[in-house]
């Protein structure tokens, strides 16, 4: 961050000459090389604070005067293509960036979304990286057993994919991924987002805008008279969307989606919440994707580590002894300058892969509890997502202590 500072400081010194543009040209190149997903510019009582998203983290970075802050907020908005002459209502934009240095220069698309709070306008912009189009289920970080099993699903012409986990678990990525995958010339691909993340070619993409009436449900329902043969719906948030997702997929579409659940298990008992009926869930989901994000140990400063005997009593609290195999060697990040001293550069999904076999159907049919379903995908193979994120930290691809931060246990 140094050397971001240095620079933001140089431009503060110029005074009446300060350039705005200069300003939001250098954030938005920095953010870049340090790999943030979002800014963060966020008014405070006297000083304007910017922060960056790094790996899933909020990290602050400076701050600057407050008297600047309308300007820059009107810069983000002329960019974004927003009014500028509001400043009592929420905006939501996007615009694209060339981003430059002495050697190469590349794109990302920027989304910007301004809300009037107490000090003034808050403004949160999120970067996606073209890069984003070169993730692969391997890359992403699922297990070659995970990648197996998503693919036979993926491969069949009907049936429901369902990802599911919090907001910011990599939901939407791993949709585009399947979307990749499946993209070609003699198939129709549909979607509805809300909003669009990424720009995909030969995929026809539609914003969900509700002050026209475009809902995920109206929208589905207007899809399906353009005849598609894969449909990705951004998430199932309702009854209706539901009710019509699982007609959908019935009726000899693939459908692929996102729920916001806890854990896979719970996944199938929530669409029965949505007053779906059993048989319809039964058959119509075939693979359902639980997933978590989590920090990448940085591969420069990468070093062993062996865990005390406390720490691990600790550890076979939570994890069972035929899990932990009596492994008291792991890794971490000692911290260095290309992961900003943080000892993490870059995130990997934990993974719950849960295949809808005859065994879950007939769960399903009897209306079982997420906790039978899980005991039962398990007894048939199912790693769950903790289990998951212990094997890779024990491969040292993450450490334990993430891995124990993102699941919550």
């Amino acid at each position: 961050m140094d050397e971001f500072n240095s620079i933001i400081e140089k431009e503060l010194a110029t005074g009446v000459n300060l350039s705005i543009i200069n300003l939001i040209d250098h954030l938005l190149r920095h953010a870049c090389n340090i790999h943030a997903s979002d800014i963060h510019i966020d008014p405070q009582d006297k000083v304007v604070r910017i922060r960056f998203r790094i790996d899933g983290v909020l990290e602050d970075a400076h701050t600057l005067p407050k008297d600047i802050h309308g300007e820059i907020i009107s810069r983000i908005k002329v960019l974004s293509g927003l009014r500028t002459d509001e400043h009592n209502a929420a905006q939501d934009g996007r615009f694209r960036s060339i981003i430059s240095d002495s050697e190469n220069s590349s794109s990302v698309d920027v989304r910007v979304s301004i809300v009037p709070t107490y000090h003034g306008e808050n403004a949160v912009l999120r970067l996606l990286s073209d890069n984003a189009e070169n993730f692969t289920l391997e890359t992403l970080g699922f297990t070659g057993t995970d990648q197996r099993k998503i693919l036979n699903a993926v491969k069949k012409p009907s049936g429901m994919i369902l990802v599911t986990g919090p907001t910011g678990s990599g939901k939407t990525t791993t949709l585009y991924t399947l979307i990749k995958m499946l993209n070609s010339k003699d198939i129709s691909i549909v979607t509805i987002e809300d909003p669009i993340e990424y720009a995909v070619e030969d995929v026809e993409q539609i914003q969900v805008n509700t002050r026209t009436g475009l809902t995920f449900a109206n929208g589905l329902r207007s899809i399906l008279r353009q005849d598609p043969n894969v449909i990705m719906v951004g998430e199932i948030r309702d009854v209706e969307t539901a009710g019509i997702a699982v007609n959908t997929a019935l009726t000899g579409h693939l459908l692929l989606s996102t729920l916001h659940t806890n854990d896979v298990s719970t996944t199938l008992p929530r669409l029965l919440d949505m007053k779906i009926e059993s048989f319809l869930v039964a058959s119509t989901v075939s693979v359902a994707i639980g997933q978590r994000l989590v920090r990448k140990i940085c591969e420069k400063c990468k070093e062993r580590k062996t865990v005390t005997d406390e720490e691990y009593k600790w550890l076979s609290e939570t994890l069972s002894d035929q899990t932990l195999l009596q492994n008291r060697n792991y890794f971490q990040g000692k911290g260095c300058e290309s992961c900003n001293g943080s000892g993490y550069r870059g995130r990997i999904v934990i993974a719950e892969v849960l295949v809808a076999d005859e065994e879950i159907r007939t769960a399903i049919l009897r209306k079982a509890s997420a906790s039978e379903i899980k005991q039962i995908a398990m007894k048939n193979g199912m790693t769950t997502m903790l289990v998951d994120g212990f094997k890779k930290a024990v491969l040292g691809l993450t450490t334990i202590e993430e891995v124990l931060r993102v699941t919550h246990e």
